[in-house]
């Protein structure tokens, strides 16, 4: 029998039902400095492409917050405006220019402003709001490709376009103010090209936030899940032991050997999958 504190504060999956009354901010009489204080982040794993972190103290429903104004209300870079000279490829202009649009730009957009439209709605080129890429490349024969050769990256030169060909193209003193400024990735394949065809293009990047468009979502995803919490009510020992190990997860449960015998215990239940 789970205990009313347990109750207040978990989801616990039964055998045949889910038992769910948790409302960590059931309290009502708190303050706003109150509630702030009994929140705690703790971060397990950041990279500069990904943070995973445990946001202790509130409902799921603030967490579902949270993760919704990371996707569609914090500002990013993105090309807005994508102007064609030459596209001889086979990918129509439209379709190259909504490509364009999805590759993720690093810079700060805290150091920019929102984009400013004149009267007839053309974009208004300025160093604090905008930024400006070229992306100029012909696909031509590789003279120095053996007889043999099959693959077109052998055949060809610049058969296959990447982010690495875009070039930044400094508006003012943008290179002071900014640093280094480039596609969050060098190897994101763009298109495809072939001996004759070529494509020539001037871009432009604006902030925005993901409500207006996808193309400005800081994320390629972001999720909250109930942290998982395993409590073995009895020792599991030989088979059962290696049986419930079965039963979840990779690492999830782990075996130990106490006084000769194999012995379960939960080893990470970070790892578990809401398993019952």
């Amino acid at each position: 029998m789970a205990s009313l504190s347990d109750i207040k504060s978990k989801v616990i999956l039964n055998e045949m039902k889910v038992d769910t009354k948790a409302s960590i901010n059931a309290d009502t009489n708190k303050t706003f400095e109150q509630y702030l204080q009994d929140i705690q982040v703790d971060i397990k794993h950041r990279s500069d492409e990904e943070i995973e972190f445990d946001l202790i103290g509130v409902d799921a429903s603030i967490a579902n917050a949270y993760r919704r104004i990371m996707i569609a209300e914090v500002p990013i870079m993105a090309i807005e405006k994508v102007y064609m000279m030459n596209n001889t490829s086979i990918m129509p202009d439209d379709v190259l220019a909504h490509r364009m649009g999805l590759i993720p730009i690093k810079a700060d957009p805290r150091l920019f402003n929102l984009p400013v439209y004149n009267e007839k709605n053309q974009l208004e080129v300025d160093p604090h709001s905008v930024l400006e890429f070229e992306l100029s490349i012909k696909c031509t024969h590789n003279k120095q490709a053996s007889a043999g050769a099959t693959l077109s990256e052998e055949k060809y030169k610049n058969s296959n376009v990447y982010t690495r060909h875009m070039k930044w193209v400094p508006i003012g003193n943008q290179v002071e103010e900014l640093g280094e400024v480039k596609p969050c990735q060098d190897d994101i394949l763009i298109m495809k090209l072939r001996p004759g065809q070529e494509i020539k293009m001037k871009m432009h990047c604006v902030k925005g936030i993901g409500q207006d468009h996808a193309k400005f979502s800081p994320v390629a995803t972001a999720t909250y899940r109930l942290l998982p919490s395993i409590e073995l009510l009895k020792p599991i020992t030989g088979e059962l032991a290696k049986k419930l190990q079965g039963c979840f997860p990779e690492g999830v449960i782990g075996i130990k050997m106490v006084d000769n015998t194999e012995v379960a215990f939960v080893q990470d239940a970070r790892k578990d999958t809401a398993t019952r």
